[in-house]
């Protein structure tokens, strides 16, 4: 993948829209889109589930960045496969046979990806290095939008690329939460490859202009 990747979070959009704002994205020049799914017990909040993942998947070609929020993911996985799902992200805090759900999301034909809360340690995720598409550091305490950016995340981001480097994997490194023009070159440079984001993307219309401004800060 070459260059920084912006993936804006649908939980800022408009959901009595979302084919119409995913028309919109793609006409900016977005190529990700991040689906934040919450069940209301791993995080405090409700979101959306397969069903309306596949009835966008019919309207959309962006790749679909699924972020599973939720308790035992393993459960769904396949539902969220089937919806459409190009890459499937489940928590680490959330899997207790972390390994057994990673193979099966890449049995199932999707990217695995394993999200990190801010206090989580990057050891958990250390000797899956090599079978993950990416890793996501989530930068505020998962479950709403429009929250501030964690501070140290920016260090446990430098901490991951090392660690990735020094495996010699070729995993991506994702920040979802806070991510905003000031500080997208930082967390670029400190190694994130995908900068997910949501109000501070949603907010600023025109979706083009607001994508070529992320763009040119992280560039």
């Amino acid at each position: 993948m070459a260059g920084i990747v912006l993936s804006p979070s649908l939980l800022s959009a408009d959901f009595s829209r979302l084919a119409r704002e995913l028309a919109a994205l793609e006409e900016a020049g977005v190529s990700w889109v991040h689906w934040d799914v919450m069940d209301g017990r791993f995080v405090p909040n409700i979101t959306m589930g397969p069903a309306v993942i596949a009835a966008c998947r019919k309207e959309s070609k962006l790749f679909f960045d699924v972020h599973l929020m939720i308790e035992k993911p393993g459960r769904f996985i396949e539902q969220f496969a089937d919806a459409g799902a190009d890459l499937i992200c489940v928590h680490a805090e959330a899997e207790t046979h972390l390994e057994r759900t990673v193979s099966e999301i890449a049995r199932l034909g999707a990217r695995p990806a394993v999200a990190l809360n801010p206090h989580t340690p990057l050891a958990l995720v250390e000797y899956l290095l090599p079978q993950l598409h990416l890793v996501l550091i989530m930068s505020v305490n998962p479950g709403f939008g429009g929250q501030k950016f964690i501070p140290f995340c920016l260090d446990k981001t430098r901490r991951l690329k090392d660690m990735i480097t020094a495996r010699g994997a070729a995993t991506l490194i994702e920040i979802d939460g806070g991510v905003t023009l000031k500080n997208g070159a930082a967390l670029a440079a400190a190694g994130a490859d995908i900068l997910v984001s949501g109000s501070a993307f949603f907010a600023f219309p025109p979706y083009r202009q607001r994508h070529d401004a992320f763009m040119a800060a992280v560039s």
